[in-house]
């Protein structure tokens, strides 16, 4: 049986190039998307190179969220998103710098047809990877993943919506967000906000961040300006990191208490220390749901740093792998903490990944954009290759596979 599905795995590289060999051949590729490889026949949409056996090539469907949410727009079209006519992989495709504000297209597997599959990884006991090799124009929003943020947010653009779902994310990877151009990884439990925050807040960023190049450079500059995007999941050292380009190098968010979305983590920590303290806090708030407490591991110490002391007190900054915490002595025990900066690559996350209970409470998988309550433009510039895995691949692997994008 082994031998059998060796040979249909070097049946399915025929006609491959060596990188896209070597993508189908990583241990855990769930799906890949060169943009070459395309039905046989009918639409000839994109399909991915899949393992042996898989039900589906996961064909992506051309979509304008706006038209299906809000009835305004056109309809998208495969002519919506250029072709390079080389890439990584041998071709590319465009994410447009789009100026009407009624269209946002993407590309994209349907729920119905990835729900329960090998793509629609979900649950407490699974690792993801997703890797996009792209060049960024602009943007810092979705690459890829299924992350479907809810139309359901009480905001300007959902004024004249005709069309509220709940969000439905699960793990997706963003070139940026809050540091636009590095690779951030996002992951959900719940599909929907964390912290009590309207947002999805468990992310990470890479250290090294990707050159804004437009589009429409010389092809000598466009095939030096490639990039490797990567996100790992690792369920069993409940770390999310972001890599580019193989890296993923380390980054600290100082001060989270003062961040426009990272204090919700901050007050969710505060919140998990006071609640297992046998003092009332003057900050407590018990109606602070226990599963949003954010509490990474505070067990080795790994650095301690005397900030003041005087008779009889005592303050320290103590460094742990995620947390770096200021803790005020009074004859050797502890009487204060305050959370003074929060590791943001890698970010501890100790949930699963949602798991919808239905098709009709999942999101599709997509590529380009996502759905979301907002209109703005997102991610441009060009992307040649997708691929999600089911496992957090190793440095030594994400290394070679971004060493591709040359």
């Amino acid at each position: 049986m082994k031998f059998l599905v060796f040979i249909l795995s070097v049946v399915s590289t025929l006609g491959a190039s060596e990188s896209t060999t070597t993508v189908i051949n990583t241990p855990g590729l769930v799906a890949f998307w060169d943009f070459v490889k395309r039905e046989p026949n009918g639409e000839r949409r994109f399909i991915a190179h899949v393992p042996p056996g898989t039900a589906t090539g996961y064909p992506l469907d051309a979509a304008n969220y706006i038209k299906d949410y809000w009835g305004v727009g056109r309809q998208a079209a495969y002519s919506d998103f250029p072709l390079m006519g080389r890439g990584p992989f041998g071709d590319a495709i465009r994410i447009l710098k789009e100026t009407d504000p009624d269209f946002r297209p993407f590309l994209f597997v349907p729920r119905a047809t990835l729900h329960d599959t090998q793509l629609d990884i979900k649950g407490s006991d699974k690792s993801v990877t997703v890797i996009v090799w792209a060049i960024r124009e602009s943007g810092s929003h979705a690459l890829a993943g299924i992350w479907h943020e809810g139309t359901d947010l009480k905001q300007s653009e959902t004024a004249n919506i005709s069309k509220v779902e709940r969000g439905q994310r699960q793990y997706a990877l963003f070139a940026g967000l809050n540091k636009p151009g590095s690779a951030c990884g996002h992951i959900s439990e719940n599909g929907a906000g964390s912290f009590l925050n309207r947002y999805a807040l468990h992310k990470s960023n890479s250290a090294e961040q990707s050159p804004e190049v437009p589009a429409d450079s010389s092809a000598e500059l466009l095939d030096r300006s490639w990039q490797c995007f990567a996100m790992t999941f690792d369920h069993e050292k409940d770390e999310l990191a972001g890599w580019l380009n193989g890296l993923p190098g380390e980054r600290w968010l100082d001060q989270p208490k003062k961040d426009k979305l990272i204090s919700s983590a901050y007050n969710a920590y505060m919140q998990g220390h006071y609640a297992r303290t046998s003092v009332r806090e003057p900050a407590e708030d018990a109606t602070f749901p226990e599963d949003q407490h954010y509490n990474p591991p505070e067990v080795e110490l790994l650095r301690v740093k005397v900030l003041r002391e005087s008779a009889g007190e005592r303050v320290e900054l103590r460094e742990y792998r995620y947390t770096k915490i200021e803790v005020t002595l009074r004859g050797g025990k502890e009487v204060a903490r305050e959370l003074v900066a929060l590791r943001m690559n890698p970010w501890w996350y100790p949930h699963g990944i949602y798991k919808p209970a239905d098709a009709r409470s999942g999101g599709p998988f997509t590529i380009g954009r996502v759905i979301h309550s907002g209109r703005g433009v997102g991610f441009t510039g060009w992307i040649g290759g997708v691929a999600v895995f089911d496992r957090a691949l190793t440095s030594d692997e994400l290394a070679r596979l971004a060493s591709l994008r040359r």
